[in-house]
């Protein structure tokens, strides 16, 4: 009761994020955010504290308290961004280069058909993912309790559902950014039959998500039982559940960022497509993999992994099929994989050597994954991945690149 409230100041600032979105200025987007979580963090804390003294910790209204909370945040998010829509829309006015074009007069009914045609494709997508991630909670407990008992069964199922879908899914929150992105770039660049900018744009993102997903993959493979117990240190069972289950960063994020690519060019239709079909095969990889006699405790993540492997493949050859993609292997794909492999040797050969040093697992998995950060920064830029155009398209390219003249990097 105390959280429904929110669902009507989150759609309606969904829209305003959309109008937004819709003209490149993602910095409103990420500022309303910004103080949604910044809001939620603070009366979070404020109220449940004060429900559990005027209560005597009454558990029930301490959780109310935080879900009001919540609401209050959504609240003061969308009055924030709606601020910020009629302080845009007043610049419009002002600036006649700013201004909209007069549009020709459309029906309610009209524009209610192309928002139903866009969104319930959009939205089928989501409820498929839903469904992706209510599979293990139909098949994984089922199909393991006549095997390792029921207790045993729900613990597994509790690592992977909590544990393991968190830490793989982390990195995906920063690759969203691109894929949001692309949507009205690649959308604006197609009515104007821009293909030189559909390209650009594409490869710089493919690129930009290599380069996310590639070293969290390894580095989640790497050091798998070690950031559970670094994380979860009473409760850091799971490694090799998280381990097979990192394999699913770089194809679910390189499907993130070709489906907001597809969404742009107007084929809607196909992610949810797409990961429909990864998830006919993560359920019979379930039924088949998790009866199967040594490797049924990682059925489920093997599942998935083909569930997302799927999902890509088919996303990717309807992007190639739609638009004719230009990029070099080289660039896109070789030397990120090269510049992973040589940072995870290097993290790896330096926690192995803290350990035997006598520092601790914690410690030294944390100096690892420091030197892995650094490492591969470095690598980044010596083997020049990124060129001086993708530099330039970056948010401050320009300064970027004249740090990296100064420093002898780009002449």
């Amino acid at each position: 009761m105390t959280l429904s409230p929110a669902i009507f100041f989150v759609s309606i600032s969904s829209v305003i994020r959309g109008y937004f979105n819709g003209r490149q200025k993602m910095s409103a987007t990420a500022k309303s955010q910004t103080v949604e979580q910044i809001f939620k963090t603070t009366l979070t804390i404020i109220i449940v504290e004060i429900v559990a003294i005027c209560t005597n910790v009454n558990t029930e209204l301490m959780a109310a308290g935080a879900n009001l909370a919540t609401t209050f945040a959504t609240f003061l998010s969308f009055s924030y961004i709606y601020a910020l829509y009629k302080m845009n829309r007043k610049e419009e006015y002002k600036n006649p280069a700013e201004r909209a074009k007069p549009m020709a007069k459309e029906s309610a009914k009209s524009i209610i058909k192309k928002i139903l045609a866009v969104s319930i494709p959009i939205s089928l997508s989501s409820l498929i993912s839903a469904i992706n991630k209510n599979i293990d909670s139909v098949t994984v407990v089922r199909m393991l309790k006549p095997l390792i008992g029921e207790a045993t069964a729900k613990a597994k199922y509790g690592i992977l559902s909590s544990k393991v879908d968190i830490l793989t899914s982390m990195p995906l929150a920063f690759n969203i950014a691109f894929a949001t992105a692309l949507v009205p770039t690649i959308s604006g660049a197609r009515v104007k039959n821009d293909t030189e900018t559909i390209n650009k744009r594409l490869r710089l993102s493919l690129l930009i998500t290599i380069l996310i997903g590639l070293p969290c993959t390894f580095g989640m493979f790497l050091y798998a039982t070690q950031i559970l117990e670094l994380l979860f240190p009473n409760a850091s069972s799971g490694g090799t559940l998280l381990a097979i289950s990192a394999f699913t960063i770089i194809f679910t994020s390189l499907a993130q960022t070709i489906n907001g690519a597809l969404q742009g060019l107007g084929k809607i239709r196909v992610p949810a497509i797409a990961l429909g079909c990864g998830v006919i095969v993560k359920l019979i990889a379930n039924v088949l993999l998790i009866p199967m006699e040594g490797i049924y405790e990682n059925g489920a993540a093997i599942g998935s992994v083909l569930c997302h492997i799927v999902s890509f493949t088919i996303v990717y050859t309807v992007l190639k099929r739609t638009v004719k993609l230009e990029f070099s292997i080289s660039g896109l794909i070789v030397k990120p994989l090269l510049v992973t492999i040589i940072m995870s040797g290097i993290s790896y050969a330096v926690y192995h050597l803290a350990l035997s040093l006598g520092m601790v697992s914690m410690v030294a998995t944390m100096i690892g994954i420091i030197v892995a950060v650094v490492v591969y920064g470095i690598l980044v830029i010596v083997f020049r991945i990124l060129s001086e155009e993708d530099i330039y398209m970056l948010p401050n390219g320009e300064k970027i690149y004249r740090f990296l003249q100064k420093i002898k990097i780009y002449e």
